[in-house]
């Protein structure tokens, strides 16, 4: 029987957004750091739905319903598992690949093209640091006030003047064709390979996982492009990343707002000045798929283009694009800069709080929006105010009911003398590309977190989640240290790399359930390290184990990065310790049954040491 390559599922995980697809579904409502709702599958009135969209995963904490977007889709839908990824799929815009058939070894063709963007990222941030030529690049930084830690921050790199720079440090044709395939190396039509990136500063393009996925690069001199990114490529679609958008997940906490600016530069100027929640689209208008990223994390976006004509049709687009998006609560506001300035001279020339100032006072959607629509129409005219109300009302219709939707058809009615419910009757047949066609294109539709201080609240500790683990016929007995290692487990998923990092040494003898799943876990990280979040829970859907593991990793309240690392490396310390406690006092009580004055001298020194050991390890001494 044929398959889907697991490569390919696990690009489809990659691609896809958990709260999107969710809350097509079931109206999700951000809680802290997390979204949540009423479970769709038990009848409950309290929401104990979770959906985590950092690690990409859902909990109910009512029924014990749990796993990735994939095991969401079959069970709220009732499909089976190729009809659920192909939905996915289709969502995400990535084509189904040729089965493969079962005996055959499954291939990762996507581990080797995120290898090959890392290892070049690496070398361009060597040739800044060490090339001959670098101070050209180094001129033009410092020139920009790029400072050191940015730069690393940022990771921005140098490609000397040269064909083959890149291509040189590739070892092997295997390493060339991947390069090729990540659009690092360009092949012409005769065959010759060569890079793609010369004489220019690297930006390389992070997606939400912290992969280098993509570069950008800015010409050094009068050469065009001005600025170059990768072609579209397996692990690259413009439409569906931000430049930016992984490096202020680490201000998530106190993010309020998203700027949208032009450029890389904008958004490596605004981080150096403090401003951390700046975004730049790569070579493509804003979208939905743009949006409904930043949505997830705040609930006002900002636009900050240029004044100028280019500058108010790409602000227009992306208008176009948050419409129907806009919930009550959301907003999304707009800025238009002198001409000869962009948000880098700004924050340079008049500081950060001036520019933050502007944000501020940014003109909201409604002012752009009739401001655009009034130009060039004389609303003292009983003709213009038709006209007006033609123009605008068809935009209206497409945001959804609410109050926002309700004022701003008062608004209209308060600029053309009309009553409201004419208004919403007089447009609603017509589609918004009529009313586009006479101002401006219409947007691209591409199809394509915040944090808080909060502790998830659940309604069981590790304890009740311990004993649920040991089922009828599952195990005799609880074994030895469960809390423990369902806490072991809940890190493991939320960042599945940390796993990695256990020795042999560390892991617990497989005693039982959840000592037997702690060593397969580490098995299969070590046999992946790339292994994401929703991709192992996808590996244990519909058993008994990634029950464990859900529900193990929604208790988990533990969210950043290197504290999952130090925990889980205290927690395996400490149950190592604890077994060689154990092994010290049996040997110590077997030697307490004898009589002491029957104990041999060599006897009686063992017994000190062990104990003096048992108390130094307890931490008695």
């Amino acid at each position: 029987m044929a398959r889907l390559p697991q490569a390919f599922i696990d690009q489809v995980l990659d691609r896809t957004d958990i709260v999107d697809v969710i809350d097509r579904r079931v109206k999700l409502k951000k809680a802290g750091k997390n979204y949540s709702a009423c479970c769709p599958f038990h009848q409950e009135k309290t929401p104990s739905f979770s959906v985590n969209p950092e690690k990409q995963f859902y909990y109910c904490f009512g029924c014990g319903a749990g796993g990735n977007a994939l095991g969401f889709i079959m069970d709220y839908e009732r499909v089976e598992f190729r009809e659920a990824i192909e939905s996915l799929a289709q969502a995400a815009g990535i084509e189904l690949p040729a089965e493969e058939a079962d005996a055959l070894p499954q291939i990762d063709h996507q581990k080797p093209l995120y290898e090959a963007m890392e290892d070049a990222t690496r070398v361009y941030e060597s040739l800044l640091r060490k090339h001959p030529t670098r101070g050209r690049v180094v001129d033009y930084l410092k020139q920009r006030g790029v400072s050191g830690e940015i730069a690393r921050d940022f990771r921005l790199g140098f490609a000397p003047e040269g064909w083959d720079n890149l291509m040189t440090t590739l070892s092997s044709e295997e390493d060339i064709g991947h390069a090729v395939t990540s659009g690092l190396l360009i092949e012409n039509d005769s065959g010759r390979k060569y890079d793609r990136f010369r004489n220019r500063v690297i930006f390389p393009i992070v997606n939400q996982r912290g992969k280098v996925i993509a570069m950008g690069g800015r010409v050094l001199g009068d050469g065009k492009p001005k600025y170059l990114n990768s072609p579209e490529t397996p692990l690259f679609s413009k439409s569906h990343e931000l430049y930016g958008l992984h490096h202020i997940r680490k201000f998530a906490k106190n993010l309020s707002r998203i700027v949208v600016v032009e450029g890389y530069m904008d958004v490596i100027a605004l981080a150096q000045f403090g401003i951390h929640y700046a975004v730049a689209t790569l070579g493509t208008s804003v979208g939905k798929p743009h949006l409904e990223m930043l949505f997830r994390r705040v609930d006002q976006v900002i636009f900050c283009f240029d004044g100028d004509e280019a500058g108010r049709k790409a602000a227009f687009r992306g208008m176009e694009a948050a419409l129907p998006m806009m919930e009550d609560g959301r907003q999304v506001k707009f800025l238009f800069l002198p001409e000869g300035e962009d948000p880098d001279s700004v924050v340079r020339n008049k500081g950060p709080q001036h520019l933050e100032h502007l944000f501020d006072n940014a003109d909201p959607l409604e002012t752009f929006l009739f401001d655009q629509m009034a130009e060039g129409v004389n609303i003292q005219t009983m003709d213009g105010k038709a006209r007006l109300s033609k123009l605008v009302a068809p935009y209206i219709n497409l945001i959804p009911d609410g109050v926002f939707k309700t004022l701003l058809f008062k608004a209209l009615a308060d600029r053309t003398d009309m009553d409201v419910e004419s208004l919403r009757r007089l447009r609603e047949i017509e589609k918004v590309a009529s009313a586009a066609n006479e101002t401006t294109p219409t947007a691209e539709t591409d199809e394509g977190l915040s944090d808080s201080d909060t502790p998830v609240n659940y309604p069981d500790g590790y304890d009740s989640l311990a004993e649920s683990a040991y089922k009828p016929g599952a195990s005799a007995k609880m074994e030895p240290n469960s809390t423990a290692l369902l806490r072991a487990l809940g890190l493991i998923v939320l960042k599945p790399s940390a796993a990695s990092a256990i020795t042999d040494e560390l892991l617990p003898e497989q005693s039982g359930i959840l000592s037997s799943l702690l060593h397969n876990i580490v098995r299969q990280v070590r046999e992946t390290p790339e292994l994401s979040t929703p991709a192992l829970l996808g590996y244990w859907m519909g058993t008994d184990e990634g029950e464990l593991l859900s529900e193990a990793a929604a208790k988990e309240v533990m969210d950043d990065e290197q504290h999952i690392n130090e925990h889980l490396a205290a927690i395996l310390n400490k149950l190592s310790r604890d077994r060689h406690v154990t092994l010290l006092r049996k040997r110590a009580e077997t030697l307490k049954s004898v009589a002491y004055t029957d104990l041999s001298n060599e006897q009686k020194r063992e017994l000190v040491a062990l104990t003096t050991e048992i108390r130094q390890l307890s931490g008695r001494n």
